[in-house]
């Protein structure tokens, strides 16, 4: 652990100045599974090379079975005021083919402290679980609804090569669910949670009012953003980096004095403007055409017209006036439509 804050130090330093931001998230691994005193010294790190903006919004992410009351009141003492919870499922059987390791119990006892500590509380599911039912399914938002966070986050399971549920599936021992069950699953959610209230305002996340994630809109919208850590992303000034994913790598380079960064890209004023068109799609608001073309300088017909008109044509798209957004029909396969219009 003190390694790896040896290396984020190292790597802010590029930084060479303070900074001022309007969100900051830590998360993307578990910043809670450090002990009380080396989190203090990672909030420490982002405090000194960060000042917060007036009306900041600070996500920190836990598990629920890291997450103690002492861990609360340093978060709250610290200034974070938004917590995300990885909780995925109330079904223990679920959680187990999840492989996660914590219970139904403490994913209660979890959601109950962050409630009593922050105003603004996210939670994570997951659906399309080995062997899950859309009886399962569910029963897990109906949980959650009446849990009631500020936010939440559906998220299908993926099977990403080199992972346990790759491995498993690819020797026969696992099978994935339907697609069509999959999508039954997504639409379910959707129905679900806006009948209580929260906004569907991005494929993947729902939102009471004044709830949504900024962090993750400031990504959608284009914004540029800093990042650092194994793995981590920035983009900035039209630049995107990637750093080396393995963390022994990651500390390894910074602790002899070498960039960790494994890809850079910098995207020229065409690349900048169709990636900005397909985040902004992602948004259940989709686009602005005026907007685009005044932030962009590129006139939408021209940039991707003719993949536009047929997805509208095709019922992917709706275009009404100035905007262009998905359709619920897009929705379900919108992964599928992004290449071309990149």
């Amino acid at each position: 652990m003190d390694r790896y804050l040896d290396s984020l130090a190292a790597e802010m330093e590029s930084l060479e100045r303070r900074r001022t931001v309007d969100t900051i998230y830590i998360g993307g691994g578990t910043p809670t599974e450090l002990t009380p005193g080396k989190l203090q010294r990672l909030l420490n790190l982002l405090e000194h090379w960060f000042e917060r903006a007036q009306d900041y919004e600070y996500t920190v992410e836990a598990n629920p079975d890291g997450f103690s009351e002492n861990c609360a009141d340093m978060l709250v003492d610290r200034g974070i005021n938004r917590v995300s919870l990885g909780i995925q499922s109330f079904d223990a059987g679920k959680l187990l083919r999840l492989d996660r390791r914590h219970s139904v119990t403490e994913s209660f006892r979890a959601i109950e402290l962050a409630q009593s500590r922050f105003g603004n509380l996210s939670i994570d599911l997951m659906f399309a679980a080995p062997g899950e039912t859309l009886e399962t399914w569910h029963s897990d938002l109906q949980t959650a609804v009446r849990l009631a966070p500020q936010h939440l986050s559906t998220y299908g399971l993926t099977f990403e090569k080199g992972t346990l549920f790759w491995n498993a599936r690819d020797k026969g021992r696992l099978e994935e669910i339907d697609e069509a069950v999959q999508a039954d699953m997504y639409e379910l959610a959707i129905d679900k949670l806006r009948t209580a209230g929260y906004e569907h305002y991005e494929i993947s996340n729902f939102a009471r009012p004044c709830f949504r994630s900024r962090h993750n809109q400031a990504y959608w919208t284009g914004h540029g953003y800093w990042g650092f850590g194994p793995g981590a992303a920035r983009f900035v000034d039209g630049c995107r980096e990637l750093n080396h994913r393995s963390t022994s790598t990651y500390v390894r380079r910074l602790l002899i004095g070498q960039s960790p960064v494994e890809q850079s890209e910098t995207l020229t004023p065409e690349e900048s403007a169709r990636e900005r068109l397909v985040f902004g799609l992602r948004r259940l608001d989709g686009i602005s055409v005026s907007e685009f073309e005044n932030a962009t300088g590129f006139n939408l017909q021209q940039l991707a017209g003719d993949a536009i008109g047929k997805f509208v044509t095709d019922g992917y798209l709706e275009r009404d006036a100035d905007r262009i957004r998905l359709s619920r029909k897009g929705l379900l396969i919108s992964d599928s439509l992004w290449p071309e219009l990149l």
